[in-house]
């Protein structure tokens, strides 16, 4: 436990109809005692009255205390329910800070200590850090997931098998002078290591993280004048991009974040495709748009169906049918299209809306899997790769130190070791009084 103790608001910024004040650390209870006289039951709400060292009526708050080690710290921990005024709230930061052995909480510490004293392990912390990070609802849900400890879980569940190899071999080991290692027995660790590798190849094989974070990358492409700008305007349900009948007014690739049936998603207007064209910058737009093709996680193409790019998620559109819905040659073109499409009169808007979604499914977790962020997959990938070799090994000592190696990667996994910078980058990205 740390010896400082530390109190910041955790609620919003005021004016709130409520600031909650937290206050962490081996003197939280001096710091009640100061403000309020007393102590309520543990973990019972009371109304106390608080006030400043020199007897001042600071304010009227629900007090809560959380003694011991059990709290959400792992360390005596209090929660001041304040009326939310700024003045209210300045006055009693400023009552605490003239205390004792307290000071104002730095980013994230509130929930660092939790890490430091165990009560959450790194991955959860992370889960933590999403959540309040979340605006899909997709994005919701794992952070939810990580947060309430299933990747976690999933981890403990291995180190316990690995343990259990490892004591096999250790056993074989000891008797391995003696000529007595029982072959049934050497099969039984080749299966379980085996057995356990493809549990974690498993979690590797689920889409990243990052694509619910970043958001799914959607490229709109075709030839120049498609309507490209005109329908990610309507995507996006706003002017995100000029537009005009001027074929070739998109020079350079445009994105657009927005959330699409809960998803998040990077829409990419590009210049219009065409193999030759007279103007430098059109040449270089084409040549972006032509990368953002190869990078897309979904593609919606608003050109003939022939010339459609090969891509493992590929939406056919017909566009502008407001315009040439009566022309022979739109209507040829138009076959074979997945959808439809005026982006002016609304017509198969719905349809493809419900076409990316269905891609997009494909693309993100299934219900109840949760999506790895890139350090964790390093470290199942890194604890995969040594179990690969241990699994094609008959020397027992090299076995050992395999399985040695796959629990120090999955101990950086949870958080059991790890380096301190690492540490500082995380905390970081939580507010103050978290």
């Amino acid at each position: 436990m740390s010896d400082d103790t530390i109190f910041a608001l955790s609620s919003g910024q005021p004016p709130a109809a409520i600031a909650i004040i937290r206050i962490s650390g081996p003197h939280a209870e001096a710091a009640v005692r100061a403000l309020a006289g007393d102590l309520p039951p543990p973990r019972s709400a009371r109304l106390r009255h608080l006030k400043h060292a020199d007897g001042v009526a600071l304010d009227q708050a629900l007090l809560l205390w959380f003694p011991g080690s059990r709290t959400a710290t792992g360390e005596p921990l209090a929660e001041l329910h304040l009326h939310g005024g700024r003045a209210v709230v300045r006055a009693v930061e400023n009552a605490l800070a003239a205390l004792p052995n307290l000071r104002a909480a730095e980013p994230g510490e509130f929930t660092r200590r939790a890490f430091a004293n165990g009560v959450i392990d790194l991955a959860e912390a992370e889960g933590l850090a999403d959540l309040l990070s979340a605006e899909t609802e997709a994005q919701r849900r794992n952070a939810i997931a990580l947060a309430d400890g299933h990747l976690s879980r999933a981890v403990e569940g291995w180190q316990d098998e690995l343990l259990r190899i490892s004591a096999l071999v250790e056993a074989d080991l000891d008797f391995s002078d003696e000529d007595d290692v029982d072959p049934a027995r050497a099969g039984m660790i080749e299966a379980a290591i085996a057995g356990l590798n493809a549990d974690m190849e498993e979690w590797l094989l689920r889409p990243p993280v990052e694509r619910l974070k970043d958001g799914l990358l959607v490229v709109l492409a075709g030839p120049p004048n498609a309507g490209k700008s005109t329908l990610i305007n309507a995507l996006a349900q706003r002017e995100a991009v000029i537009t005009s009948d001027i074929a070739g007014t998109t020079r350079d690739v445009v994105e657009i974040p927005v959330s699409v049936g809960g998803v998040a998603m990077r829409l990419a207007d590009t210049a219009g495709l065409r193999d030759e064209t007279g103007d430098v910058i059109e040449a270089m737009g084409i040549e972006r748009a032509r990368a953002m093709v190869d990078a897309a996680d979904i593609l919606v193409w608003l050109g003939p169906v022939d010339d459609a790019p090969d891509h493992p998620a590929l939406i056919l559109v017909a566009p502008q049918a407001d315009r040439y819905a009566d022309d022979a040659l739109w209507q040829a073109r138009a076959e074979g299209a997945d959808v439809i499409l005026s982006a002016q009169s609304g017509e198969g808007m719905g349809a493809l809306v419900d076409a990316i979604l269905a891609e997009a499914s494909s693309l993100l977790p299934m219900g109840g899997e949760i999506a790895l962020n890139e350090r964790q997959r390093i470290a199942i990938a890194e604890a995969v790769e040594v179990l690969t070799t241990a699994h094609e090994q008959e020397d027992l000592l090299i076995i050992a130190e395999r399985l040695r190696i796959a629990r120090a990667a999955l101990d950086r996994l949870t958080g059991k070791a790890s380096t301190e910078h690492m540490l500082d980058a995380l905390f970081g990205r939580f507010c103050i009084g978290k």
